[in-house]
């Protein structure tokens, strides 16, 4: 079955501080694209919706504009700016680089299933 969807007009967006993050939803893919302003933190932002000390989403990305820091729990860190293509596993946090908004879209799945959405 072939499915097309646009980005124009998502199957949801769900909205956070400083950021906000839009899904659809196909057969075989959740895809995300996540929006985060100037002086977002994922542990300030959306840490307390989910409730948990760091973030526990995989995450297959890839960076359309802006740059974001990202520490792993183990105390390893990289930045990804425009054109960089990353993966990151659960435990880490990640937070806006400078006074750009930043843009990510999102493969793995999770983020579009279950990024700030209140339990």
């Amino acid at each position: 079955m072939l499915e097309v969807k646009t980005l124009d007009k998502p199957d949801e967006r769900r909205d956070f501080p400083r950021g906000h993050l839009e899904a659809v939803h196909m057969t075989g893919l959740d895809f995300a694209v996540a929006t985060f302003e100037p002086g977002w933190r994922w542990s300030e932002s959306v840490g307390p919706i989910a409730g948990t000390e760091s973030c526990r989403i995989h995450h297959n990305g890839y960076v359309v504009q802006g740059r974001m820091r990202i520490r792993m729990d183990d105390g390893a860190e990289s930045e990804v700016g425009p054109g960089d293509v990353f993966v990151c596993p659960p435990g880490h946090d990640a937070w806006v680089v400078g006074d750009d908004q930043v843009v990510v879209y999102d493969f793995a799945g999770g983020m579009a299933q279950t990024y700030a959405k209140a339990d």
